[in-house]
C-alpha cells in the first residue's frame, strides 16, 4: 500500500507536535510538510503535491486563512487533487459550505467530543484502507466510495460507543476514551504497542493508559449484572482473573465491531 503523503496547515504548536509525534506510529502516513502560513503551504504544494492536506481554517497565529488557501490551491490546476480534510473550531454551516465549495472533501469540527489528532489520522487511514482514493477525482465511483467511507467511519465509531455503553463503561471513566480509540485503531490494523500510541496522543505514559483502560474494564465487571456481560462479551475469560485483559478486550471488540458493520 502506497504511503499517504500529508501536508499539515495548522497554527497551534502543541497540535503540530502531536501530529509529528503520532505519525511515525502509522506506517502508511508520511508528514511531508507542516506550516502555519497559507502562502508557504501553496509553495510547498507546488514543489511536491501531497496525497492529503489537513487544513485548519483559522490561522490566527500564522498567516492567511484556510479559505484563501483553498482559492489559491484551485489556481494551481494540479494533475491530481489532494484529499482535503478541514479541521476547525468554526461551527458555522455557511463557512463549512464555503470550504466545501472551494474543494474541501470533509470537515471535522474540533469542538466535538471525540475530536483528537489521533481521530484525524485514523480518519485518513480508514479511508485509504477501505479503498477510498485520497487523491480523490470526482468520478461517480470515487464519490460513491467517499460517501461510503464517511458512513463506514461514523458507523464504526457509533458501534464502538454502543458496545461500551451496553456493558456499563461510562463516558465519565478516563479509560473509556482510551478503549474507544484503541478499538478503532485495531479495527483498521492490529498494532504492536497500542498503549504507547495512545499515550503519545494524550501526553500520558504507556503504563497510565493501560491502567486506566484496565480500571474501566474492571469497573464494568464489578458493576454490570452478569447476564448482561455474558450476553455482550462472549469470549473466554481466565477464571483466575475473572475479567478480560486490556488486549483481550480490545481485540474482541475490534473483531465484533467489524462483523457488525
Amino acid at each position: 500500500m502506497a504511503k499517504i503523503d500529508l501536508v499539515l496547515i495548522e497554527d497551534d504548536i502543541k497540535t503540530c507536535n502531536e501530529y509529528k509525534n503520532l505519525i511515525p506510529y502509522y506506517g502508511q502516513l508520511h508528514l511531508s510538510g507542516s506550516t502555519s502560513d497559507a502562502d508557504e503551504a501553496i509553495e510547498m504544494i507546488k514543489k511536491r503535491p501531497p496525497t492529503a492536506i489537513v487544513l485548519d481554517l483559522e490561522l490566527h497565529k500564522g498567516k492567511g486563512n484556510g479559505l484563501s488557501f483553498l482559492k489559491e490551491l484551485n489556481k494551481l490546476n494540479l494533475p491530481k487533487k489532494p484529499f482535503i480534510l478541514v479541521v476547525t473550531n468554526n461551527i458555522s454551516t455557511i463557512t463549512h459550505s464555503a470550504a466545501r465549495n472551494l474543494g474541501a472533501d470533509f470537515v471535522i469540527t474540533k469542538n466535538q467530543n471525540d475530536y483528537s489528532v489521533q481521530m484525524v489520522l485514523n480518519f485518513l487511514l480508514t479511508f485509504d484502507e477501505i479503498g477510498v482514493p485520497l487523491d480523490n477525482q470526482q468520478t461517480d465511483t470515487s464519490v460513491s466510495k467517499l460517501k461510503f467511507g464517511i458512513d463506514y467511519i461514523a458507523k464504526m465509531q457509533d458501534q464502538i460507543n454502543k458496545e461500551l455503553d451496553q456493558i456499563g463503561i461510562s463516558p465519565k471513566l478516563k479509560g473509556r476514551q482510551y478503549l474507544r480509540d484503541a478499538i478503532e485503531l485495531t479495527c483498521n490494523k492490529k498494532r504492536s504497542n497500542l498503549c504507547a500510541e495512545i499515550g503519545k496522543a494524550y501526553s500520558k505514559t504507556d503504563a497510565s493508559v493501560e491502567r486506566a483502560m484496565q480500571t474501566a474494564i474492571n469497573h464494568a465487571w464489578r458493576n454490570t449484572d452478569i447476564e448482561t456481560l455474558e450476553k455482550n462479551y462472549t469470549a473466554y475469560i481466565n477464571p483466575r482473573k475473572g475479567v478480560p485483559t486490556v488486549t483481550e478486550f480490545i481485540y474482541y471488540y475490534a473483531d465484533k465491531v467489524k462483523r457488525v458493520i
